[in-house]
């Protein structure tokens, strides 16, 4: 129902209100309700068409005439007997009605009272008679006439049932009323005390919250009963929305009460926090907005922060929400997007540093002269991926520092030693707890430049389990093609990396996954030679462990015998680690009695270093142990540099077994057994008698057994102790060899071939046998690492022996190896006159 009467123009609806006029409460006594159902209906009545409203018998509108035909009426008609006709246009949008653009059943009414309006228009309050059928209209102008019949109400229902439905429909009514807000309770009173039937169905349906079109119908309906029913129905109908309408109003009113009780709750706090200068929340908004303001960001991170910030300023602080859009932003903001340092392209300077820091490494130096080189001439080139290989100790990360110094870049290094999991490298999503971006883009952050030198550390031993496989992630950051949109978990925000300089460090390529080795450019660090360690010790060492062991330069001086020494008795590694660490000990000493007042300086000489150092720890053995047949020396690769290896060979008396220990691995195994082929096909040849191989028991041993070992190149040394053992000639004990045999007597190339020099000249080895093939490997070892060290090269195996093995036997073979009959014919018994040969390790 309606909250109040409405006002209706005969042209549009009006909310003019009338101070003039009474607003009296619809009541009507016996005498009027008579008068409504007893009124004459006169043969023709001027008809006023009304735009959007319906007037029932009974009931007082105001309508707001405007339109000159209505004008004219309502002149003629109150200067009259005040009487009209009102009829519904059927279309509220016909600005013009004609005869048949309107209702043909409307209200006969009274002109109670005349306005006249300042802007010429008229308004007038009318109360309705009784109901009219238009027959025809007579006229049109200056306004519509028609000739009309009645069209009474017939009441078809009496007594107590007319009772009931009137007071259902009054209870209803007021059901109404109280759960509308926007109807005065006063309605209630109006209602209940409307005694006529017909007026309560009147007044009810003139506010009936329904269409015109429905209000027509009802006003069309002849029976009381069938009226009741329709305006009961569209009550129930009025009930129900009110019901649902009430109950969305109490729970949103519930929610907004609590809103506003947790909004007063804050704002009372944040009156104290401001009053104790504690408003901590809307300042580090403030901040941030602030740091946005004046950050450069590309426009697609700029824009997610402006979202995450405005996120951030509806978001309550105790919301577990508030913390993580917070740390985000921040993340966002402290990565340097595009702030870069600014590259110092001075190629005499960075030699300068390069030299300053490290000594030789003139490969590496000359790729990152070159890198600058091509940078100082074409400015946006994508930096290179770099990947220093070689032993530890060599000075690989410390390389990584001194090419940032040379470079004026920022430099960060990070370990991936043991990283099991794709999100140190990728970062994890920000939905779990605790999410951080990866170790890149902290690694980024950190550094606060956005073209820094950055180090991946021990990248062959990265792991993978479950969690993933750090080395894919890898493949991103380390492909020039791809790391200028690489992509953080965390941050879901494409991120430039291709103005970083990547340098990875390893000491074996071979647990390198294929992929990513091909994205690096492979620079070899191999160990340093006698003569680079004196320098190294002289230049860097010896001043870094006087500082730190609180001396000055004039307290101590170590002279470069005494550091020979230390480098020949005291290490045996391809770089520097364990040579600092001696040097440190002799430092400490001389610290100590500097420290004690025993002396104010001090002459390290190589007399001294046993004093502060201890016994002797290595000795160049390789002479000692080939002093008997069966004993060769080998040159192996680890990836700890190169190193030597003793091969050893020793005969029992039995059935041909061969036995071998020492921890090898199937390649060394079958290389055994190459060389033990290849010298029975050219037993006569070499001087190895045939009982060597049916009558004895052959054993190889590999010292070190609790290291595994395993690879071709010790097929040479493998072959030279058998030959050894089985012709009872020495091998030379000043010559080490390396290199892969076949069946038909080749001797193929090998890797590794720079440490396995450097190993023969610290083990004392005056002459090393290489495969032909690897020629050209050690024309890239610098001269001076060669020094005066003899370098032979074979292609086949036959002149191997002349050149490994001593011209003099220490025993006749054919003698050595007889056996007597019965030996022999035991081992035919045994096998069952059948030779067999096994391998056992």
């Amino acid at each position: 129902m309606k909250d109040r009467f409405n006002s209706f123009d005969a042209f549009d609806e009006s909310d003019a209100s009338f101070d003039d006029f009474e607003q009296a409460i619809p009541l009507m006594s016996e005498e009027e309700e008579r008068e409504l159902t007893e009124s004459i209906i006169p043969e023709e009545l001027p008809i006023l068409p009304l735009k959007n409203t319906v007037l029932f018998p009974g009931v007082v509108v105001p309508i707001t005439v405007g339109r000159d035909r209505s004008l004219a009426l309502v002149k003629e008609a109150y200067a009259g007997d005040k009487i009209i006709g009102v009829v519904t246009q059927k279309k509220e949008d016909v600005e013009n009605p004609e005869a048949k653009d309107l209702h043909t059943v409307g209200t006969m009414a009274r002109i109670i009272k005349l306005i006249k309006m300042p802007d010429g228009s008229k308004s007038i309050v009318i109360q309705g008679k009784s109901g009219f059928e238009v027959e025809e209209f007579v006229q049109s102008d200056p306004y519509f006439k028609a000739k009309v019949k009645a069209y009474p109400k017939e009441m078809d229902i009496q007594g107590v049932e007319l009772d009931a439905s009137i007071r259902n429909i009054k209870e209803t009514a007021t059901r109404i009323i109280n759960l509308s807000p926007n109807i005065p309770s006063e309605a209630t009173i109006a209602v209940n005390n409307i005694n006529s039937p017909t007026f309560l169905l009147n007044f009810i349906s003139s506010n009936l919250n329904v269409s015109i079109g429905e209000k027509q119908e009802l006003l069309e309906i002849q029976k009381f009963s069938k009226n009741l029913n329709k305006v009961m129905e569209f009550l129930e109908q009025e009930v129900e929305v009110l019901n649902m309408s009430e109950k969305i109003r109490t729970k949103v009113k519930s929610d907004i009460d609590d809103q506003q009780r947790e909004f007063y709750l804050r704002q009372q706090m944040k009156a104290i926090q401001e009053e104790l200068g504690e408003d901590a929340e809307q300042q580090e908004v403030e901040k941030l907005k602030e740091k946005l303001a004046k950050k450069k960001l590309p426009e697609h991170a700029k824009e997610e922060a402006e979202k995450e910030l405005r996120r951030l300023e509806m978001t309550p602080n105790a919301s577990p929400n508030y913390g993580i859009i917070h740390s985000y932003v921040e993340w966002i903001l402290d990565l340097p997007w595009e702030e870069y340092s600014e590259d110092k392209l001075d190629l005499k300077f960075a030699k300068k540093v390069l030299d300053e820091d490290h000594y030789g490494l003139e490969k590496v130096k000359k790729r990152i002269i070159e890198y600058l080189a091509v940078l100082k001439l074409k400015q946006d080139m994508k930096a290179p991926i770099l990947c220093f290989y070689g032993p530890p100790g060599v000075g690989k990360t410390s390389l990584g520092k001194s090419i940032a110094r040379a470079l004026n870049r920022e430099f960060e290094r990070f370990s991936l030693g043991g990283i099991r999991d794709e999100a140190e490298i990728r970062g994890h999503r920000r939905t779990y707890i605790g999410a951080l971006p990866g170790r890149i883009i902290r690694a980024m952050k950190k550094a606060g430049k956005g073209n820094p030198v950055i180090m991946l550390d021990e990248i062959d031993k990265v792991g993978a389990d479950y969690r993933g496989d750090p080395t894919s992630a890898l493949l991103e950051v380390l492909d020039p093609e791809q790391n200028d949109t690489f992509s953080d978990n965390y941050l879901e925000l494409e991120y430039d990396l291709s103005k970083v300089l990547f340098i990875a460090t390893a000491n074996s390529l071979d647990t390198i996954p294929a992929p990513l080795r091909d994205r690096m450019e492979i620079i070899n660090i191999s160990g340093y030679t006698l003569e680079e360690k004196t320098e190294i010790a002289k230049k860097y060492l010896i001043p870094k462990q006087v500082k730190e062991n609180g001396l000055k330069d004039e307290q101590i001086s170590i002279d470069g015998k005494a550091i020979q020494k230390v480098i020949d008795e005291y290490t045996r590694e391809s770089g520097v680690r364990n040579l600092e660490r001696q040097i440190a000990g002799v430092t400490r000493g001389v610290a100590a009695k500097v420290a004690a007042g025993e002396i104010e300086k001090f002459e390290v000489t190589e007399d001294d270093v046993e004093e502060f150092l201890g016994k002797q720890k290595f000795f160049s053995d390789a002479a000692e142990r080939t002093i008997v047949p069966g004993v060769a020396t080998g040159l192996a690769w680890t990836p700890f540099g190169g190193d030597i290896l003793f091969i050893e060979a020793s005969v029992s008396k039995g059935s041909g077994k061969l036995n071998i220990t020492g921890q090898l691995g199937e390649v060394m195994k079958e290389s055994a057994m190459l060389a033990i082929s290849y010298l029975k096909a050219h037993a006569d040849k070499v001087g190895i008698p045939e009982e060597a191989f049916k009558y004895w028991d052959l054993h190889i041993h590999v010292p070190a057994g609790a290291v595994p070992k395993d690879g071709p190149s010790a097929g040479v040394s493998l072959m030279s102790a058998i030959a050894s053992i089985f012709t009872q000639r020495k091998v030379k004990g000043s010559i080490a060899l390396t290199g892969e045999i076949t069946l038909r007597g080749l001797v193929l190339p090998v890797g590794g071939i720079k440490e396995k020099v450097l190993a023969a000249k610290r083990a004392g080895i005056k002459q090393v046998l290489l495969p032909k093939k690897n020629e050209k490997d050690v024309a890239e070892i610098e001269t001076d690492v060669i020094g005066d060290l003899k370098v032979d090269y074979l292609e086949r195996m036959d002149g191997v022996l002349d050149l490994m093995l001593e011209k003099d036997s220490v025993r006749n073979p054919f003698e050595y190896f007889k056996v007597s009959d019965a030996h022999k014919s035991a081992v035919a018994g045994k096998n069952g006159k059948t030779e067999s040969v096994t391998v056992n390790n």
